[in-house]
């Protein structure tokens, strides 16, 4: 995979934020070397949160955002302010420009405050430094640019780019709980809902991680697993699977075997897999009238048999035995007021980056919602998740505590 096919979810998230006519879509232009923003002295030219992947050094593949500004007015105004609010919540890295003839507005420093609220790395840049008789000696993550002559905008991308030295945790998705020859078996469904011709974004991932750690990854559906178990010369340290398959998957892998799914392993690598692991304990108090909030980060085709929108809620109704309602979001959209729900139930993310992730389930913790993960409930209601857990010891002992 090149960098310029590095998925969105993986990249590093940069916006750029403040008020109108700051400059923010200038400085935008200058950074990338393209007029990716519409650049003008009428207040609000940026209307909507202008989103491009691209390879930007010394970073590399990165998206970057250029936002309304913050001190818009009016209805469409307040609407425009809610859809920048929503990209600093998928942000990694903050660029916050100001007019540097006018200094810090109210706006500027509630942004800044809003930032190290939610602990995002951000840089102050102010912009028009050609206006100033002379430049002011600047404070740490602080430089005066011109977007217009192009000054110090290579000082501020080399800042960008030490901020995203920070901000890389070297996490990984599975490659931490293998060895160099270990044998992994990765169960992968071939249904109406599956993609022609290739397999989807975690799967992928998933392999390439395996084969970045030395060990040996072999694919089957779920249709020729016991075959495949019975052709390998050992058994496998580990089996991972597709969440839908995973109860009759776990009556065929060995009991000796450590077995697990795509979405948990996705909630430890984009979340908090201990929140999720206790959420999952809801789904047997649900009474009669509780709605349960299915949430996916992707927007695709429903299908006919489509996991979040059919087998989900069936499965949680014949399990709980109860008279559940459903509501159902996908993509960027995530309620601000989560009070409605007596659960929430969350793909594994593979298409939110981590920080957009670990803000819906903060959201929800700070809610006092518990929020759970597609294979985790599918695990429970098969009553399969101590084994589902079994690679992630420390979690066990802190669910059976």
């Amino acid at each position: 995979m090149g960098l310029n096919d590095k998925p969105a979810s993986e990249r590093v998230h940069i916006g750029f934020f403040g008020v109108r006519n700051s400059g923010k879509s200038s400085v935008v232009n200058a950074v990338t070397g393209q007029k990716l923003s519409v650049v003008s002295d009428i207040l609000g030219t940026t209307t909507d949160p202008v989103e491009k992947t691209m390879e930007l050094l010394p970073i590399g593949p990165v998206v970057i955002s250029d936002t309304p500004g913050i001190d818009d007015s009016g209805v469409l105004g307040s609407l425009r302010v809610n859809q920048t609010k929503k990209v600093i919540n998928k942000t990694d890295i903050a660029v916050l420009v100001v007019d540097a003839s006018r200094g810090l507005s109210e706006y500027d420093n509630a942004l800044r405050n809003i930032f190290k609220d939610k602990k995002i790395p951000f840089i102050t840049v102010f912009n028009k430094s050609d206006l100033l008789s002379s430049i002011p000696d600047s404070k740490e993550n602080e430089i005066y640019v011109s977007a217009l002559n192009g000054t110090n905008i290579y000082e501020l991308k080399e800042m960008i780019g030490k901020l995203s030295e920070i901000s890389d945790n070297g996490r990984r998705i599975v490659g931490d709980l293998l060895s160099e020859g270990d044998s992994v078996v990765l169960v992968v469904p071939i249904d109406s809902a599956a993609p022609k011709g290739r397999l989807i974004l975690p799967q992928q991932q998933t392999i390439r991680d395996i084969l970045d750690t030395g060990a040996i990854a072999t694919v089957t559906r779920d249709s020729e697993l016991s075959k495949t178990l019975n052709t390998l010369s050992a058994k496998p340290k580990l089996v991972i699977t597709d969440s839908q398959v995973f109860g009759k998957v776990a009556k065929e892998v060995p009991e000796d075997v450590l077995l697990t799914s795509f979405s948990i392993l996705f909630a430890r690598y984009k979340g908090n897999l201990s929140q999720v692991a206790r959420g999952a304990a809801v789904l047997s108090k649900l009474k009669d009238g509780d709605t349960v909030l299915i949430s996916e980060g992707c927007t695709h085709h429903r299908q006919c048999n489509d996991i979040g929108t059919v087998k989900l809620p069936g499965w949680v109704k014949g399990f709980s035995n109860k008279n559940v309602r459903f509501d159902f979001t996908s993509g960027g959209e995530f309620p601000d007021d989560l009070s409605k729900y007596a659960l929430i139930i969350h793909c594994g993310g593979c298409m939110l980056n981590e920080r957009e992730m670990k803000y819906r389930l903060r959201l929800a913790e700070d809610s006092g919602i518990p929020m759970t993960n597609y294979g985790i409930a599918i695990a429970y209601m098969h009553g399969i998740l101590q084994r589902s857990l079994s690679p992630f010891p420390d979690i066990l002992a802190e669910l059976n505590k």
